[in-house]
């Protein structure tokens, strides 16, 4: 197999580091007419540099790079993917968490401050907005032919499209709207739109990379979408702790949203037991501690929810293992693994 980028080695340097590139001398120069002094750099960094840089540098998981890498094996291609693109999907990753948390009014994100409550709203959401622009930049200074350069801006730009629809119903739909059985065909839906559409990007464009066959690469992009429900599955089961500590998960219950906690008990519940807990839900939406009922969740649904979302990766493994080597499905497994480990 092919050696990954240094994305996967040192992803937070790796960002920063073409983040400075893009704040360059140069750069700078053609934004203000040919005088890179124009305005002083002391002005851009508290408007955009700083902002931009303090959150990328902070840990991730890393996952949507990793999955590019992976699946660029699966072109023709003998060398190294080019580094553009995965600091161009953690990029778009990045812009969607930090216009997130202003949507949802979050405090934290990677263990710090979200970045509104650090430098203010409105420099948020620019710094946001630009992590969603950004990417396209990258696309046009990587090294791709014309034709593949064409590709990747389509499918990023249907991505954006989707994963705004995703982000819509996320922010609008609440559980009290829905019945019982729609509960699980609306979360795997909103999923596949909100997380599972940037994922696919990912595996599509490391399929596009590598000169992989337009068969190969919609596959890619499939295969990406339910690696990405998967990966929501079990960020929304991991959050549901029972203690003040899971502060994403008990966000989720004052919101009232539909998650994969609802959509698992909704379909192994019967329908007096989920009224049940629906009336205390209903509770925490009115301002009641979320804490008896986040742990009354989780006694539920774990530990069989992890086990469900461990056999959802499988599935996907299995279902590309009609058209991939094993060497490829092996690397995807540990990768996996690795994403397990970390929601531990």
């Amino acid at each position: 197999m092919k050696t990954t980028s240094a994305l996967s080695r040192q992803p937070e340097e790796t960002l920063v580091d073409f983040l400075d590139r893009e704040f360059g001398k140069e750069s700078l120069a053609d934004l203000s007419g040919g005088d890179a002094d124009a305005v002083p750099w002391r002005c851009w960094s508290r408007a955009l540099y700083a902002p931009v840089r303090e959150f990328l540098g902070r840990p991730g998981k890393q996952f949507r790079g990793e999955v590019l890498n992976l699946f660029y094996e699966l072109g023709t291609r003998k060398d190294a993917p080019p580094e553009e693109l995965a600091v161009a999907v953690e990029a778009l990753h990045a812009g969607s968490l930090v216009i997130d948390d202003i949507e949802d009014g979050s405090s934290e994100r990677r263990g710090a401050p979200s970045l509104h409550r650090l430098c203010g709203t409105p420099v948020a959401i620019n710094a946001g907005n630009w992590l969603y622009f950004w990417p396209f930049r990258l696309l046009e200074q990587s090294p791709l032919s014309d034709e593949a350069k064409s590709k990747a801006h389509r499918l990023t730009t249907q991505v954006l499209l989707e994963c705004h629809y995703g982000q819509a119903l996320d922010l609008s739909v609440r559980m009290n709207e829905l019945g019982q059985a729609e509960v699980p065909q609306f979360v795997r839906a909103l999923t596949r739109l909100k997380t599972g559409s940037l994922v696919g990007l990912s595996a599509g464009l490391g399929a596009l990379a590598g000169d992989a066959s337009d068969e190969v690469g919609a596959l890619a992009v499939q295969a990406g979408r339910e690696l990405g429900i998967g990966l929501q599955m079990l960020n929304d089961l991991v959050a549901l702790g029972d203690d003040e500590g899971f502060a994403k998960g008990y966000e989720d219950l004052r919101s009232d949203r539909p998650t994969w906690v609802w959509s698992e008990l909704a379909t192994s519940l019967d329908s007096e037991d989920y009224a049940e807990l629906r009336t205390m839900a209903v509770d925490v939406r009115n301002g009641a501690n979320p804490a008896p009922l986040a742990k009354r969740l989780h006694t539920l649904v774990m530990p069989r929810g992890k086990e469900r979302v461990h056999e959802w990766f499988e599935a996907v493994i299995l279902r590309l293992a009609r058209v991939t080597p094993a060497h490829f499905q092996a690397a995807l497994r540990r990768e996996i693994e690795r994403l397990e480990r970390g929601y531990v």
